[in-house]
Parts: structure tokens; C-alpha cells; sequence
């Protein structure tokens, strides 16, 4: 039986922000899509881009997955590339001007790697997916007798390695190169709400001001 949250939620759409954004989802109806931003986000239920961001339908082109991850330009192979194929159709199709990779606070795929843990089924996808950050660990401080912080720097080192790996797609990169395209990072507090996004100059993530805060 189709869940009853759901089909609830979905009568409660109808009567609110679909009738009242009728005219909206009409002309993107129409005309298609054309989202300036690409969010790369974690497939956490909690860190939704949408709410995050308060986005309308049509505002951001949205792709999630364990961890935020972004893999690196892997060009004539045969594997699927679910996360590569949104980037190619964000990129080349839709002319996104910005990309935005966020990462989040109690990141579940980051923690299993950095606790080690055993695979929830023979396939150990989750592991296998997650191996991708392995070069991370060394840029960062060895966990010691505090591991939250270490999960949390793990967490942010891995935003700026999927923005590193978001480089070596000639397509973004040569966008970047020639300013079409910005590329940027953030990480979601989901206890505090906070937003820290990431200085492209220096590597440090800073909270958003509530008011007159500009993403450049």
C-alpha cells in the first residue's frame, strides 16, 4: 500500500503550494527548466536543498547522494555514473552558473569510513562508495582523543575534494576557467541550522550572516 504520508502530503501540495505556484509550474511546463544553481548534497533526509534554501520549483537543479560525493572525470569507461551524468546534463544542457557541493554534520557515510564499519549487506556498496575520500585522511588532524571533530573535519575535507574532483571534468573546467561557472562549498549544521560556506581563497568555511550575506 502506497504510504499514507505521502499521498497526504501530496493532497496538502495540491491545496497549498501547487495552487498557489500554479501559474509558475504552468511556464515550467512549458518552457523547461533553467536553474541557475546545481546543489550536489547528501541523500540525508535531514539536509533537503530545498528547504535548506527555501527554493520554489525550478530554482535549483538538485542531485544527492551518500555523502556529497563528486567522483573524478573517469571519460570512455562502462560503469554508470549517476552523479557525472547530472553534472554533464547541469553543465552542458541546462548552463548552470553556479555549482554548490554541501556536506553536513552527522554525515552517516562519513562516519562509517571513519569508523570502519562493517558493510550492511555482501555488496558493501556503502564502503566501496566511500573509499572515494581515502586521500582526504592525510590533509587532515588524526583523531586522538577527540573523534567528533575529526568526523567533522573529515566532513569538511570532503566537500573540498568533490570540488577538487568537480575540476577534473573538462566541461567545468573549462567554464571555471573562462568565469561562466563558479564553483562552492557548504556545510549544513542539522542540530543548529547553521550554514558555513567555504572561502575559495583560503580553504576556511564561515557561517552565513542572518542578513546581507551574498554568495560570490
Amino acid at each position: 500500500m502506497f504510504p499514507a504520508r505521502l499521498t497526504d502530503g501530496y493532497r496538502s501540495f495540491l491545496g497549498g503550494r501547487f495552487n498557489d505556484e500554479r501559474a509558475r509550474y504552468k511556464t515550467l511546463a512549458e518552457k523547461g527548466q533553467k536553474p541557475e544553481i546545481m546543489v550536489i548534497g547528501c541523500c540525508d533526509s535531514r539536509v533537503a536543498p530545498e528547504v535548506i534554501f527555501d527554493a520554489g520549483p525550478g530554482e535549483i537543479f538538485v542531485v544527492r547522494n551518500v555523502a556529497n560525493l563528486v567522483p573524478p572525470y573517469e571519460g570512455g569507461t562502462q560503469n554508470y555514473h549517476g552523479t557525472s551524468a547530472a553534472l554533464e546534463f547541469a553543465v552542458q544542457s541546462l548552463r548552470v552558473k553556479h555549482i554548490v557541493v554541501m556536506g553536513h554534520a552527522l554525515c552517516g557515510g562519513v562516519s562509517a569510513f571513519a569508523n570502519s564499519a562493517d558493510p550492511l549487506s555482501p555488496g558493501d556498496f556503502i564502503g566501496k562508495w566511500m573509499q572515494q575520500i581515502s586521500p582526504v585522511v592525510d590533509s587532515i588532524v588524526p583523531p586522538g582523543e577527540n573523534p567528533g571533530m575529526y568526523i567533522r573535519q573529515l566532513e569538511l575535507a570532503t566537500v573540498a575534494h568533490s570540488l577538487a574532483n568537480l575540476m577534473s571534468f573538462p566541461c567545468v573546467r573549462i567554464l571555471v576557467e573562462r568565469g561562466q561557472l563558479q564553483l562552492h562549498g557548504a556545510y549544513f549544521g542539522v542540530a543548529t541550522g547553521v550554514l558555513l560556506v567555504r572561502d575559495p581563497a583560503t580553504g576556511e568555511f564561515h557561517p552565513v550572516p542572518e542578513d546581507g550575506f551574498v554568495l560570490s
